[in-house]
């Protein structure tokens, strides 16, 4: 953080945003200490940045898992079942959307549209699209990806 923060030595609240997604960038996620860090650099309550980085869905507080699931909830995969397929992903994975399991295996995040319409119902893994998923072919994609 130190380098970044060597880019903002005079900045104000402007700035916060920035700070911010660099600051994810380079750790993964905003820590509390980073949110703290932050409040001094521009002399800004934590509670205000905190505030700010919660209203925007690019912020984690968690860093990510090995696996990274994004659930399409737009409106074709919602239409076509995503509903149950993030239901099973939670059954199976045991975390809940913007947590990352214990053992760091596996983060899931759910999201408002991947762009990928036709392969409805539709999850990403690391960028990799799965197509037409159901609650059935969740248990086999991450069986095969406890097996890597």
């Amino acid at each position: 953080m130190k380098q970044i923060f060597e880019k903002y030595i005079h900045a104000g609240r402007d700035s916060l945003i920035p700070i911010l997604q660099e600051v994810q960038e380079e750790d993964g996620f905003l820590s509390e200490n980073a949110i703290v860090e932050i409040g001094k650099l521009l002399n800004l309550p934590v509670s205000k940045i905190y505030g700010v980085a919660t209203f925007y869905n690019q912020f984690r507080f968690q860093p990510k898992g090995k696996h990274h699931v994004q659930v399409c909830r737009g409106t074709a995969c919602h239409v076509l079942g995503s509903a149950n397929v993030l239901q099973e992903l939670e059954k199976t994975l045991k975390i809940k959307n913007d947590e990352t399991s214990r053992d760091g295996n596996f983060s899931l995040e759910v999201v408002a549209c991947i762009g990928a319409c036709g392969l409805a119902p539709v999850i990403s893994i690391n960028g990799e699209f799965h197509a037409k998923v159901t609650t059935a072919s969740i248990k086999e994609i991450i069986n095969n990806l406890n097996q890597k």
